[in-house]
């Protein structure tokens, strides 16, 4: 198992690509606000969740796509394997 290097469940890849790890514990997927607009595309994962504020999540499915306002609260549920999303930043 390899170590977690940024203090975040997840690693930065070129072409905007996040991969976001299932084995990393519960507690480091937390609610958080992003500084920026973006639009996710699912690319691969099984089991994953997303939840925006006040809202029930939804499961993350292959080449899903969905966006994020910015300083809109949101979090992550871990899935059954790791994770790999497209990052796109927007502006709005």
């Amino acid at each position: 198992m390899a170590a977690i290097i940024s203090g975040k469940p997840y690693f930065d890849y070129s072409g905007g690509h996040r991969l976001f790890l299932c084995w990393a514990p519960d507690e480091d997927y937390v609610w958080h606000r992003d500084e920026e607009d973006r639009k996710i595309t699912v690319v691969s994962g099984e089991g994953w969740c997303f939840q925006y504020e006040n809202c029930l999540p939804f499961v993350l499915k292959r080449n899903s796509v969905f966006e994020i306002p910015k300083n809109e609260y949101h979090r992550l549920l871990k899935g059954t394997t790791d994770l790999l999303v497209r990052i796109t930043k927007t502006n709005k």
